[in-house]
C-alpha cells in the first residue's frame, strides 16, 4: 500500500468566472503560482505536446465535478494524455433537422455567434421551417451549426435538381465534427458477410441547396442536387452525404469474425448468450483474510444524561440565557439567537398543543408514538429545531422531509409512499412556508401525486398554547423505542424511512463527542442540511448534547455568497465546522476578494461527503489556499457514513494523538475486479484515494463481499463495510424483509462460521481497512455498475467525463451517469446538460472525446452519452441532479435530450454467436424421405376440396363455361335485368349501377370503339386507366368482345402527378399496350403541361375515351381458339419495389372464378359488398370478373371515397345486409383508427353488423392479428361476430390459395418462438411465453388447390410444422410473368418448378413467402382433418443479419411498442446495417428519445444491433394500396436523402 504524508497540488482546469453557484455535487481543485512549470515537468515525458491544450496560467480550471483518477492533480492531464493516444478518425456526425434544435429551456435561448458563415459538410440552408416561436427566427442562416439532409418524395426516386445557394461556401470536407472520434472502437464492429457496394470513392463536396416551400401533398418530389448523387453496385442512385456517412460508421465498425458456432443445427438449439468468461489474468486477491476492526471503548461519563430531552430540560433551566441557534438570513446577517432557555419553552408550548389541542370527532388527533411529518425550509433552522424537539418531548415521532415545489416534484411522489406507509397524519410547517405550498381551489394545500391526506398544522401560529403550569412533559430514559424516522432514496427512486431509537439517538451523540473531543459551550458552523444526516446528528442533536452554539449557514446564502461559511468560522472564531466538499470548492472559487479572514479557530473542519472520491482534490485545494489563512492541515477531517449507519468512520481531531492521515493510489482496473493494486506503470487509470480516518467508539467494522453470502473479505479485497454498534439505525420502517437483508447481517469467516452473534448493519460504503486501522471507502453501493462481472463507479465515470473540458461545455459541471439493464448486461448511461451557448459542433466533439477518455481511463464503454438543454434534468431537494428519476425518464423516453449518441457496437459484447452454415451438413434424399414421411414426420403438403365432386346445378356450370365473354353474353341472355353492380359513392348513394344487359351492350360499344377507332389487331394490349367504378369493368369485357388483352391501371393522382404518372407510364409501356382507354377527364391530365413536367407526354400511345359511345355492336364477338390463351394481365409493383405482370389464361380466369364461387357459395341471390381497389390480383377478381361469373350481386365501394367518408363501407354492409364482404387492412385500419370512438354514433344511425358471416382481408402478407382482433372489439358493439374476420392469402403466381369461405373451420391461431424462425425451424410455444409470436391461418385452401412446403435451398420437400417456401399447384395458377421488369432471368423458374425428391412430376409455381402447415384437430367440411397453413412473410423481404432470417414485420412491431409516440416503423439493411426508420407522432423534441428506446427494444428482442434510427414526420413510410409498407422505395428515399428526417443517429 503506497500511502504517502506529503500533500500534492490541485488540478489545473479552465476559467470558472461564469460558473455560477448551482448546487450540483461539482467539485474540483485551483491551481496555485508556478503551477505550470511543474505540470510540464510532470508530463513531458508521457505527453506528446496535447494539442494545444495547455491552460494559459492565469485561467483557474474547475475539474467540475471532481478529479478521482490520478494524483488528484493529475486527473485533467490523465484524461487529455488518454485522448491525446487516439489518432483522429472520421465518425459520421448525427444529421438533425433545424426545429430540433430549439431548445426548451429559459436558459436556452442564446443565438448562436452568426458571424462564422462556414458550412458544415452537406449542411443546408433553408428558410421558413421554424415556427415563430424560436428564439433564432432572426437568423435565417444559423444553420452552419447542424447537419441536414434534404426531403424528398416518399415515394419515388425521380426529383428534380434545385438552385444552389447563393452565398454558401464550400468547407474542408473533413469539417472538425466528422473527424472526431477516435479508433475507440478499435477492438469492436460488425461482420459483413458480403462485401457492401464500395461507397468510399466519393466526392465529398458539400452541397447547398435552398429548396422553395411546397405546399402540396406529401410525396411532391422535393428534389437534391443530380450533381451529387451516384449509384451503388446494386443500382440505387445514392447521395454521397448518406452513404458516405454509413461508410465512415463501417470503417469505425471494424471487428474480426468470430469463429462458427459447433453443433448448430441441433433442433432444440437454443441462442446462447455470450457469456463472459473471467479473465484469466484479472488479479485476484491474496491477502489474509481481514479480522474485524474494533473502534476505541465508549468512554465512561460521570454526569451523562440519560436521555437526549434531559440534557435539554438541563441547559433550558440551568443555562436558558445560553445561545443555541443562529440563523442567518440571505444577506448573511443574523437574523435571531435561539437560546436553550427559548428552546426548552417553545417545544413545551408545542408538545402540549399537539398533544392536547388537536382533536377529531373529541377524540385526540395524536397519540404518543404517532409519526407527524416535518416540512421546513432550509432557512429556517429555528423553527425545524423547536418543532422536532417539541414532537420528542410529547413523545411523537418526527419524519422530516423536504419542502414539495410544486406537485411533480422530481422523487416527491415517493415521499408520498414513505408518508402513507408510516401513517401520517398531520403535517408541521412554518407560516411563511405554509403560504408558499401549491393550493387547491378551495385554499387549503394541494394534495402532492402518491401523497396521502395530511392536516397542515403551523407551529408558529396562534394556536399554539401555553401548557398549565401543572404539566410537565415526561422525560424517560433512552429507550428502544422509536425516536425519529429519518428518509433516504435507494438507487431505484424508492424512498425508505430509517428508524432511528432513543437509545441510537443517544449513543451516538455520545460517539460523535468522543471521536470529535466536543466540549460544552463550543461553536460550530453548518452549512449541511439540518433535517437529515450529518446536518441533523452534529448541529442539532450533539450539539443540544454539549450546550454548543451552532451558525446555520443556509443553502440560498452559499448560493450568493460561497465564502459565507468562512467569514462566519472567521466572525465566531468557531472551533468546528461541519460542510461539504463543494463548499469547500465554491469557497475557492471566491476567496480572492477576501484577504483578512483567519482560520485559525478551526480545531477541525468536518468533510462530511470525505467518503466521495472526488473529495480529495477538494481538501488538498482548500488547503493549499487556505494554509495561508491559518488553516493547519491536519484540521481536515473527512468522515463516512451512510443513513441505515449513521457515522461509520471520522478522522479524529489533532488534538488526539493520532496516526498521520493516509493516501493510497490504486489501480482503477484492480479496483473494477475488487481488488486493491498499488498502482506503478499505468499512469493513466488510478484512483487516489484519502483515508475517512478510525473507526467510531463502541463499534466493530468489518468488510463482506457485495454478493452472495457476507464472507468476510480478504485484507487487499474491496468489499461492503459493516458496523455493529449500538450508534445505529435500527429497522426501515414496515419493510421487515429488507431490514433483514440490511440490517440483520451475520459476516462469516472462509469456513463459514459467523464472526460474532451480534448483527451487523451493511453501510452501502464500499472500502477497505488501510494500514494504521484507517478506514478507506472507494465508492458507494449506489453508484456501483457490474458491467460484464467488472465494477465501476458513477461517481470515478463523472469525474472522468468532466474532466474533458470541464468548464467550456457541461452547464454547471451538471451529469449525471447510470446503469440500464439490456441484454442481461448492464450498460453505462451519460447524461449532461449542456450550455446554452454550445454548438452542434462543440457538443458532437465533446461526446466523442468524452467516449474516448473513458474508455481509455475506465477500459469500459458506454452504452449511450446523451446531451439535454441547461437546466432540464430532473433536481433533488438541493438542487443536485434526482439520479433515478433521471433513470426513469431514460427508459420511458421522457427526457427530451437534444443530442445523442448511442454505441452499442462497442459495448454489446454478449450476443450470440452469429450462425454460420456448416458445410456438408446436408442430408441426402435416400435417407430423409420413406412414403409420405420426411425425417419421421409426415410430408407438409395440403389440398383444398375437389371442385369435381362439388359441381353443382347452376345453370351456368351445365354449360360448363371456360370464357368470361361467353358467360356474360349468356347472363345477358338469360337475366337480362338481374343487377350485377351497385357503385357507391361517399354519401352511400348509389352512383351507377349495371345490369347483365346493360353490361353487355355497354362492352359491345366498346369494342367497337377498339376495332373501329382504334383498328387494334386479336391480341393487342389494352391499358385500362380508370376510376374505380363500372366503366373499367364494361371496357374489360370490351377487350375480350374484341379479342384484346386488357391490362387494368391505377389512374394518375391529379395532385401527384410527379410520383404517380411514371409508373401509369411504366406499366403502359412494359405491357407493351397499343391503346389506352379512359374517361375524358383523364385522358386530359395524361396529356396535361403538369404530366410533361413528370413523363415524356409526346410517346403515349394511341388514347381513347370512352365517355360517349356510339350505340353500335360489332359485327361479330372474337372466340379465342384454345382456353390457354391470354385473358388478361395483372400488373403490380411489389412490396420491394418490383414491377412484374402476370399472364392469366382464359381457362386460369374462370377455374378462379369457379374456386371462388364454391368456396364463398356465391349465387345470383346473394350480395357481397367490395372495398377494395380494383387494378390487380384478388382485388381485380372480385370487382371485374365473379359476378359475372357467379351472377350474385355486388356492392362496389371505392377505397378513395373512404377518405371523405369513414364509415361509407360498414353503413353499406349493415344496409344491405351483406353476409360476405372484402376489405384491405388499409380499410381496415382507417375503419379502426377513424371509428373507434364512434360506434354509440353508429348504432345511433341504426348500423348493425350481426349480419355478416366472413369478412375477408385481402392481403399478400402475414395475417396481422393485433389488427384483426382490434377491429372485431371495436364492432363488437354493432353486433359483429368475433369469428366472422379472417384473412385471405395470395401473391403473384396464384392470386386466391386461401380464403375462408362460409363453410368449414374457423381460423387457428399458433404461437412460435421467435427465435426458432430466425433459424427458419418452428417451436410451438404457448401463449404469453417469452419470445412468442401469434401467427394467424391465412383461411382454408381453396378448392382444387394443392400446397406443399418446400425447403429453400435443397427444394426438397418439408415436414409438417417446418418452415419453408410455400409452393402452390392449381388449375387457376398464372401461366408466367409478362415481364419483370428489370430482373427476367432470375425468376424463371417461379411458375414452372418440381421437388428435387419425393414427388418429382407435379409442377409447383413457389409463391415466394415462407410459410408452414400444421394438421390441426379440427375437421373439415369433408370430415378430414384440417390443414392449416400459416404464412410467416415474403421471402423477398427478409432480412439476413448475423447468419440468421429475420422478418421485418417483427422488428418493427418491437419498435412501434416502445414509444407512445411511434406511429409507424419500417425496417431495411443496407451494407449489413440495419436501419430503422420510425414515424414520430408528437413534438419533434421527443425525436431523440427514440433512438435509445428502440436500439435497446431491438437488442432485447431480436439480439441485433441497429446501425442508423431515422426519425421521420407521419406519413413519409410509403405505403401502397393494399396497406403493405414500401420499404426499398424507403431505403432509396434515404440514400438519396429525399426523406427530410427530423433525426438521424449512427450509432456506433
Amino acid at each position: 500500500m503506497l500511502l504517502r504524508n506529503e500533500r500534492p497540488f490541485a488540478l489545473p482546469s479552465e476559467s470558472l468566472a461564469d460558473f455560477t453557484l448551482s448546487f450540483c455535487f461539482s467539485t474540483g481543485d485551483i491551481t496555485q503560482k508556478g503551477y505550470e512549470k511543474k505540470r510540464g515537468k510532470l508530463l513531458s515525458p508521457y505527453i506528446p505536446q496535447i494539442q494545444g491544450e495547455a491552460a494559459a496560467p492565469s485561467q483557474i480550471t474547475l475539474d467540475g465535478k471532481h478529479n478521482s483518477t490520478l494524483e488528484p492533480n493529475l486527473h485533467t492531464e490523465a484524461v487529455q494524455a488518454a485522448l491525446a493516444k487516439y489518432k483522429e478518425r472520421k465518425m459520421p456526425m448525427p444529421s438533425k433537422r433545424r426545429s430540433v434544435l430549439v431548445q426548451s429551456s429559459v436558459e436556452a435561448c442564446t443565438p448562436p455567434d452568426t458571424s462564422s458563415a462556414s458550412e458544415d459538410e452537406g449542411s443546408l440552408r433553408r428558410q421558413g421551417r421554424i415556427a415563430s416561436s424560436t428564439p433564432y427566427q432572426a437568423h435565417p442562416n444559423v444553420e452552419h451549426w447542424f447537419n441536414r439532409v434534404i426531403q424528398g418524395s416518399s415515394t419515388s426516386s425521380s426529383a428534380s435538381s434545385t438552385s444552389s445557394h447563393p452565398g454558401g461556401r464550400p468547407h474542408a470536407a473533413n469539417s472538425a465534427a466528422n473527424t472526431v472520434l477516435a479508433d475507440l472502437m478499435a477492438h469492436t464492429h460488425l461482420d459483413n458477410h458480403s462485401a457492401p457496394p464500395d461507397v468510399t470513392g466519393l466526392s465529398e463536396r458539400s452541397m447547398h441547396a435552398e429548396r422553395p416551400q411546397v405546399a402540396s401533398v406529401r410525396g411532391h418530389p422535393r428534389g437534391f442536387n443530380h450533381a451529387s448523387v451516384m449509384e451503388t453496385g446494386d443500382g440505387v442512385p445514392v447521395n454521397s452525404r448518406v452513404s458516405s456517412k454509413i461508410q465512415q460508421l463501417l470503417n469505425t465498425l471494424k471487428r474480426p469474425k468470430r469463429p462458427p458456432l459447433r453443433e448448430f443445427f441441433v433442433d432444440d438449439f437454443e441462442e446462447l448468450l455470450d457469456v463472459q468468461q473471467p479473465d484469466p489474468n484479472q488479479p485476484k486477491p491474496e491477502g489474509t483474510q481481514m479480522s474485524p476492526l474494533e473502534g476505541d471503548p465508549l468512554g465512561v461519563v460521570t454526569n451523562w444524561p440519560p436521555a437526549l430531552l434531559a440534557s435539554l430540560q438541563r441547559w433550558g433551566t440551568m443555562y436558558p440565557k445560553s445561545p443555541c441557534l443562529t440563523a442567518l438570513d440571505n444577506a448573511g446577517k443574523a437574523v435571531y439567537t435561539l437560546t436553550y432557555g427559548k428552546l426548552w419553552t417553545r417545544s413545551q408550548k408545542l408538545a402540549y398543543t399537539l398533544l392536547n389541542k388537536l382533536s377529531s370527532r373529541n377524540e385526540p388527533l395524536l397519540r404518543p408514538g404517532d409519526r407527524v411529518a416535518l416540512v421546513f425550509p432550509n432557512n429556517d433552522p429555528v423553527m425545524f429545531m423547536v418543532a422536532f424537539y417539541g414532537c420528542l418531548l410529547a413523545e411523537l415521532v418526527p419524519v422530516p422531509i423536504e419542502v414539495p415545489l410544486t406537485r411533480k416534484d422530481a422523487g416527491s411522489q415517493q415521499i408520498g409512499f414513505l408518508l402513507g406507509s408510516c401513517g401520517v397524519t398531520l403535517a408541521l410547517t412554518t407560516d411563511a412556508c405554509q403560504k408558499g405550498l401549491p393550493k387547491a381551489q378551495t385554499g387549503e394545500v394541494a394534495t402532492f401525486k402518491g401523497w396521502p391526506r395530511l392536516l397542515w398544522f403551523v407551529t408558529d401560529g396562534k394556536h399554539v398554547v401555553k401548557p398549565p403550569k401543572d404539566w410537565h412533559p415526561p422525560i424517560r430514559d433512552a429507550s428502544n423505542e422509536i425516536a425519529y424516522i429519518e428518509y433516504k432514496t435507494s438507487k431505484e427512486g424508492s424512498t425508505m424511512g430509517i428508524t432511528i431509537s432513543h437509545a441510537a439517538m443517544l449513543s451516538h451523540c455520545h460517539a460523535l463527542t468522543q471521536a470529535c473531543g466536543y466540549t460544552e459551550g463550543e461553536t460550530i458552523t453548518n452549512v449541511l442540511d439540518f433535517k437529515r444526516d450529518a446536518g441533523l446528528w452534529h448541529a442539532v442533536l450533539a450539539s443540544v448534547m454539549n450546550r454548543m452554539h451552532v451558525i446555520s449557514i443556509p443553502y440560498s446564502l452559499m448560493k450568493v455568497n460561497p465564502l459565507s461559511w468562512i467569514q462566519k468560522v472567521h466572525t465566531y472564531k468557531a472551533r468546528v465546522a461541519v460542510v461539504k466538499s463543494r463548499d469547500m470548492h465554491w469557497s475557492l472559487l471566491a476567496q480572492r476578494d477576501q484577504r483578512d479572514i483567519s482560520l485559525i479557530s478551526l480545531r477541525m473542519l468536518i468533510v462530511a461527503d470525505g467518503a466521495n472520491p472526488w473529495s480529495i482534490s477538494s481538501c488538498d485545494a482548500f488547503l493549499n489556499v487556505f494554509q495561508s489563512r491559518g488553516l493547519r492541515p491536519e484540521v481536515i477531517c473527512p468522515c463516512a457514513s451512510s443513513p441505515e449507519s449513521m457515522t461509520v468512520a471520522i478522522r479524529r481531531p489533532p488534538e488526539m494523538g493520532i496516526p498521520p492521515p493516509g493516501k493510497a493510489v490504486l489501480s482503477m482496473s484492480g479496483l473494477s475486479h475488487g481488488v486493491i493494486r498499488v498502482d506503478t506503470e499505468e499512469k493513466l487509470s488510478v484512483l487516489t484515494v484519502q483515508d475517512v480516518g478510525q473507526a467510531m467508539p463502541g463499534a466493530r467494522v468489518c468488510v463482506v463481499r457485495v454478493e452472495g453470502t457476507p464472507y468476510l473479505c480478504q485484507t487487499d479485497e474491496v468489499g461492503e463495510i459493516c458496523v455493529s454498534s449500538g450508534t445505529i439505525g435500527v429497522a426501515y420502517y414496515g419493510l421487515p424483509g429488507m431490514t433483514k437483508n440490511i440490517f440483520e447481517t451475520i459476516p462469516v469467516t472462509s469456513s463459514g462460521s459467523p464472526i460474532s452473534d451480534r448483527p451487523f448493519t451493511r453501510t452501502s460504503l464500499m472500502g477497505f481497512i488501510g494500514p494504521d486501522n484507517l478506514v478507506f471507502v472507494v465508492g458507494k453501493m449506489d453508484g456501483l455498475m457490474v458491467v460484464s462481472g467488472r465494477r465501476h463507479n458513477a461517481d470515478d465515470v463523472v469525474a472522468t467525463a468532466l474532466a474533458v473540458e470541464p468548464m467550456k461545455f457541461v452547464y454547471r459541471g451538471r451529469i449525471a451517469v447510470f446503469s440500464v439493464s439490456v441484454l442481461h448486461d448492464e450498460r453505462i448511461v451519460v447524461v449532461a446538460e449542456q450550455r446554452p451557448d454550445a454548438s452542434e459542433e462543440d457538443s458532437f466533439q465533446w461526446m466523442s472525446r468524452v467516449l474516448q477518455a473513458i474508455d481509455s481511463i475506465h477500459q469500459v464503454g458506454v452504452y449511450c452519452l446523451a446531451l439535454v438543454p441547461a437546466n432540464t434534468l430532473p433536481k433533488a431537494p438541493l438542487g443536485g441532479i434526482h439520479i433515478s428519476e433521471t433513470k426513469q425518464r431514460f427508459l420511458e423516453g421522457a427526457l427530451h435530450p437534444c443530442n445523442v449518441l448511442m454505441c452499442p457496437h462497442t459495448c454489446v459484447t454478449n450476443l450470440p454467436k452469429p450462425r454460420q452454415k456448416q458445410p456438408g451438413t446436408g442430408v441426402g434424399p435416400a435417407s430423409m424421405i420413406v412414403g409420405n414421411l420426411v425425417a419421421g414426420k409426415r410430408i407438409a403438403q395440403a389440398c383444398g376440396r375437389d371442385v369435381a365432386q362439388l359441381e353443382d346445378n347452376d345453370q351456368a356450370r351445365k354449360v360448363h363455361f371456360l370464357y368470361m365473354q361467353d358467360v356474360l353474353q349468356w347472363r345477358a341472355q338469360a337475366t337480362p335485368d338481374h343487377p350485377l353492380f351497385l357503385l357507391l359513392n361517399a354519401k352511400g348513394t348509389v352512383a351507377s349501377a349495371a345490369s347483365c344487359l346493360q353490361l353487355h351492350k355497354r362492352a359491345e360499344r366498346v369494342a367497337v370503339v377498339l376495332m373501329e377507332k382504334g383498328r387494334l389487331n386479336t391480341g393487342d394490349h389494352v391499358a385500362l386507366v380508370y376510376p374505380p367504378g363500372i366503366d373499367l369493368i364494361a371496357s374489360f369485357y370490351g377487350c375480350l368482345y374484341a379479342g384484346c388483352v386488357p391490362v387494368t391501371v391505377r389512374p394518375p393522382h391529379p395532385q401527384n402527378l410527379a410520383t404517380t404518372l411514371p409508373t401509369v407510364k411504366m406499366i403502359v409501356e412494359v405491357s407493351k399496350s397499343v391503346c389506352i382507354l379512359t374517361t375524358q377527364a383523364i385522358m386530359k391530365l395524361l396529356k396535361s403541361k403538369e404530366a410533361a413536367a413528370a413523363v415524356d407526354v409526346k410517346t403515349w400511345p394511341l388514347v381513347l375515351d370512352t365517355d360517349d359511345l356510339p350505340r353500335k355492336r360489332p359485327l361479330q364477338i372474337y372466340k379465342p381458339p384454345t382456353p390457354e390463351m391470354l385473358a388478361y394481365l395483372d400488373f403490380s409493383v411489389s412490396t420491394t419495389g418490383i414491377l412484374a405482370g402476370v399472364k392469366m389464361s382464359h381457362a386460369a380466369t374462370s377455374a378462379l372464378c369457379r374456386s371462388i364461387k364454391l368456396q364463398c357459395e356465391l349465387y345470383p341471390s346473394r350480395q357481397i359488398a367490395i372495398c377494395l381497389d380494383p387494378y390487380c390480383g384478388l382485388g381485380f377478381a372480385l370487382w371485374c370478373l365473379c359476378s359475372v361469373y357467379s351472377g350474385h350481386q355486388s356492392i362496389l365501394v371505392p377505397p378513395l371515397e373512404l377518405e371523405t367518408n369513414v364509415s361509407l363501407w360498414l353503413s353499406a354492409v349493415s344496409q344491405y345486409k351483406v353476409r360476405v364482404t372484402f376489405c384491405s387492412y388499409s380499410i381496415m385500419e382507417m375503419c379502426t383508427k377513424g371509428l373507434g370512438a364512434q360506434t354509440e354514433a353508429l348504432r345511433l344511425r341504426n348500423v348493425n353488423l350481426s349480419c355478416v358471416r366472413t369478412c375477408m382481408v385481402v392481403a399478400e402478407e402475414r395475417p396481422r392479428i393485433t389488427l384483426t382482433q382490434s377491429f372485431s372489439k371495436i364492432f363488437k358493439d354493432l353486433g359483429l361476430s368475433p369469428r366472422a374476420v379472417s384473412t385471405t392469402f395470395g401473391c403473384r403466381v396464384n392470386v386466391a390459395i386461401c380464403l375462408q369461405g362460409t363453410a368449414g373451420p374457423d381460423p387457428t391461431t399458433v404461437y412460435v418462438d421467435m427465435r426458432a424462425l430466425r433459424h427458419d425451424r418452428v417451436r410451438l410455444v404457448e401463449r404469453g411465453s417469452p419470445h412468442s409470436l401469434p401467427l394467424m391461418e391465412s383461411g382454408k385452401i381453396l378448392p382444387g388447390v394443392k400446397v406443399i412446403i418446400a425447403n429453400t435451398e435443397t427444394k426438397g420437400p418439408l415436414g409438417d410444422s417446418h418452415l419453408g417456401e410455400v409452393w402452390v399447384s392449381s388449375p387457376h395458377n398464372a401461366t408466367g410473368y409478362y415481364t419483370v421488369y428489370g430482373e427476367e432471368a432470375l425468376h424463371a423458374d417461379h411458375f414452372n418448378t418440381k421437388l428435387s425428391f419425393g414427388d418429382t412430376q407435379t409442377v409447383w409455381a413457389r409463391t415466394g413467402y415462407l410459410g408452414f402447415l400444421r394438421r390441426t384437430e379440427l375437421t373439415d367440411a369433408s370430415g378430414e382433418r384440417h390443414d392449416a397453413l400459416y404464412v410467416v412473410g415474403s421471402l423477398d423481404e427478409t432480412l439476413e443479419l448475423r447468419g440468421m432470417r429475420y422478418h421485418p414485420i417483427d422488428i418493427e412491431t418491437s419498435v412501434i411498442r416502445s414509444h407512445k409516440s411511434i406511429a409507424e416503423c419500417a425496417v431495411f439493411t443496407w451494407t449489413n446495417l440495419l436501419v430503422v426508420v420510425v414515424e414520430l407522432e408528437g413534438p419533434e423534441q421527443e425525436a431523440l428519445d427514440l433512438v435509445a428506446l428502440v436500439t435497446n427494444v431491438v437488442l432485447e428482442e431480436h439480439y441485433l444491433i441497429v446501425g442508423v434510427v431515422v426519425v421521420v414526420d407521419p406519413g413519409v413510410i410509403p405505403i401502397n394500396s393494399r396497406g403493405e409498407k414500401q420499404r426499398m422505395h424507403l431505403r432509396d428515399g434515404f440514400l438519396a436523402d429525399q426523406l427530410d428526417p427530423i433525426y438521424v443517429a449512427y450509432n456506433m
